[in-house]
């Protein structure tokens, strides 16, 4: 923050008449002071690191380093700066990602002046801010069922496709130049993770969820 207690804010989007838009309003707010604009991520990193921000408002969709690997990279070189997603997305994965990445709050673009100067406050206290839309999207992934074989390594998917192809566990454990136990070990996690009991189930379920690639 400024001396004077201002919190100093960088904008960053490609698109200038959004940032125009964002610096009019927000520089309506006595206790908010624009240090900084970026037009790109690698462009956001390298401004972050000499303005040293309190708060960034960070797009997600943009050429060259997206706003993703832009907020991983800020708060890894400048972790006492808080990110703020700021985006026209609110699907699953992206939120997913921005808050993995490390960012404090996402909101969408058609949020109210307001609501966003009072984000922005939040972040500084430390305080996350969610839209709706990505509130949704998260309690949607945590109670979302994930596919059958999600889960399954590469090598049990590699076991798997073998099972398909009627092969016992002795004749995998040579195909795949493993001891046999190995082999029964990889066959018996499969059928846990598909939730199954037997071989003839766990290749149904392949089958028809295509959960190997067929020859």
């Amino acid at each position: 923050m400024t001396e004077t207690g201002q919190i100093r804010l960088m904008i960053v989007d490609d698109h200038r008449v959004v940032r125009s838009g964002l610096s009019a309003f927000l520089l309506a707010y006595d206790d908010l002071k624009l240090v900084g604009e970026a037009n790109g991520g690698e462009e956001a990193v390298r401004l972050c690191a000499k303005v040293k921000p309190d708060v960034v408002l960070m797009d997600l969709v943009m050429p060259g380093m997206d706003g993703i690997a832009a907020t991983k990279a800020i708060s890894e070189q400048c972790p006492n700066t808080r990110v703020i997603a700021l985006t026209s997305f609110g699907d699953q994965e992206r939120v997913q990602s921005a808050l993995k990445a490390g960012a404090i709050g996402y909101l969408l673009k058609d949020v109210s002046d307001v609501d966003l100067v009072a984000a922005i406050r939040n972040a500084v206290a430390g305080q996350p801010t969610l839209a709706a839309e990505a509130q949704r999207a998260l309690i949607q992934a945590t109670t979302s069922p994930k596919p059958p074989g999600s889960d399954l390594t590469e090598r049990e998917r590699e076991v798997l496709a073998l099972m398909v192809k009627g092969m016992s566990n002795d004749e995998i454990a040579e195909h795949l130049t493993v001891r046999p136990s190995t082999a029964k070990f990889h066959v018996s996690n499969v059928l846990s993770k598909l939730g199954v009991t037997t071989r003839t189930e766990a290749v149904a379920m392949a089958l028809q969820h295509r959960l190997v690639k067929s020859d």
